[in-house]
């Protein structure tokens, strides 16, 4: 994983999901009695070249220059230099498979697999012709090269990885996919970190939240796809028509700037305060992961108005916390949320709709216990062994075909 670094703070810039979900997925497999390098590009001149973050799980640096100041748009250019020093890296150790993550990462790996003669097992993780299909407002598409890039990666894979069928069908659909070359393991969540502890009020009392407050809160990168605008608007809304509810209403969103987005914080705090919503709305940074289950835990509802997901892990993060979600009803979302058992499922991005379902939700108390206890159901089935199980179950299987195929050669 090139364009960010398994060592950064979830929640800004471009780490996210995909961060969470190697590491995780990297420890449980070491926990099996697999050893897992994870190699990423330098973006920090204080880390070591190689980093322990687990028994059996080492981050690796590449060190390409420049070390800082490169984008994830620029990234592309750096993929000849970062294939070379992947391949210098590699020739170190003897390694059965490589797993990339992202379209770049696949991009700078197959190369080098094919050289090395290495099976090469790659997961998206998001796709550009998805998200073109599914733009923000104003949100520019992704470029033709991401494109071409994926199509590229697609067609190279031993093993293509999807988190849901959606995701499968995508791949098959958009990218031509072979389907035999697909398989389907979802993400997990961490089932020993995100539980719902002492309960909301604990966590409320922890925070300095008022007890008594409706929150509804946003986890995420502040950039237009992860749709914090929908949320902000659909508050509006619904302060306008449920007066009743503004007093003690609180708007939690939680993340920082993504990519080229570093200006969204400053143009979404005009925006509330354009709408008159300074009260009830409140930005802070990205938190820790250790201190994220109380956050959760503290809300009244999670909302999660994506334009598209693969998964969608704070969804399932939340509801391991015992708190229902709202989300859209778009892609891993619709897997990550069972709509009417553990949240609610939001057809669009109409405010209005937004708004109706948050103060119906608000005004239920007995309705959202029961989608609470339906969180916490439906997400202990998500655990990330079975993640780690589902993909090591792939690498046998890539690893058999390979073997039999050089004995029928033979």
């Amino acid at each position: 994983m090139v364009h960010t670094s398994p060592l950064d703070q979830a929640g800004t810039g471009d780490a996210g999901g995909m961060n969470i979900y190697v590491v995780e997925a990297a420890q449980n497999m070491a926990a099996m009695g697999v050893a897992v390098d994870i190699f990423t590009r330098r973006t920090n001149n204080q880390v070591a070249d190689i980093v322990d973050v687990a028994p059996g799980v080492r981050v690796i640096q590449l060190n390409v220059a420049p070390v800082s100041g490169v984008t994830k748009e620029q990234l592309p250019s750096y993929i000849p230099e970062l294939s070379v020093a992947f391949k210098q890296a590699l020739q170190a150790e003897t390694y059965d498979v490589i797993h990339s993550h992202y379209w770049i990462s696949g991009k700078v790996a197959m190369p080098v697999a094919k050289e090395l003669d290495i099976p090469l097992i790659h997961t998206m993780h998001t796709m550009a012709r998805v998200k073109n299909l599914n733009l923000a407002e104003g949100e520019s598409p992704e470029p033709m090269i991401r494109v071409q890039g994926e199509t590229q990666v697609v067609a190279a894979a031993d093993a293509l990885v999807a988190n849901t069928d959606a995701e499968a069908a995508s791949l098959v659909s958009l990218y031509e996919a072979c389907p035999d070359n697909v398989s389907v393991v979802s993400p997990g969540v961490n089932l020993k970190v995100f539980t719902p502890g002492a309960g909301r009020a604990s966590a409320r009392k922890e925070l300095g939240l008022d007890p008594d407050a409706h929150i509804i809160t946003f986890v995420g990168r502040i950039q237009p796809h992860k749709g914090p605008e929908v949320l902000i608007r659909a508050i509006a809304e619904m302060v306008s028509h449920s007066k009743h509810l503004r007093p003690k209403l609180i708007t939690n969103i939680i993340g920082g700037a993504s990519g080229a987005n570093q200006s969204e914080v400053e143009r979404l705090t005009e925006l509330v305060s354009w709408l008159g919503i300074s009260d009830v709305v409140r930005f802070a940074p990205p938190v820790p992961r250790t201190d994220l289950p109380q956050w959760y835990r503290a809300a009244d509802l999670v909302c999660v108005p994506s334009y598209s997901e693969s998964f969608g892990l704070v969804a399932l993060e939340a509801q391991a916390c015992g708190t229902p979600v709202v989300a859209t009803a778009v892609g891993g979302l619709r897997t990550a949320v069972a709509d009417g058992i553990s949240g609610v499922l939001v057809d669009g991005h109409n405010p209005r709709a937004w708004s109706s379902v948050f103060a119906r939700l608000l005004q239920e108390p007995q309705r959202r216990v029961l989608l609470s206890m339906g969180a916490i159901e439906h997400a202990s089935h998500f655990g990330w062994d079975a993640t780690s199980r589902g993909t090591l179950d792939i690498y046998d299987r890539v690893l058999s075909a390979r073997r039999d195929a050089q004995k029928h050669i033979g």
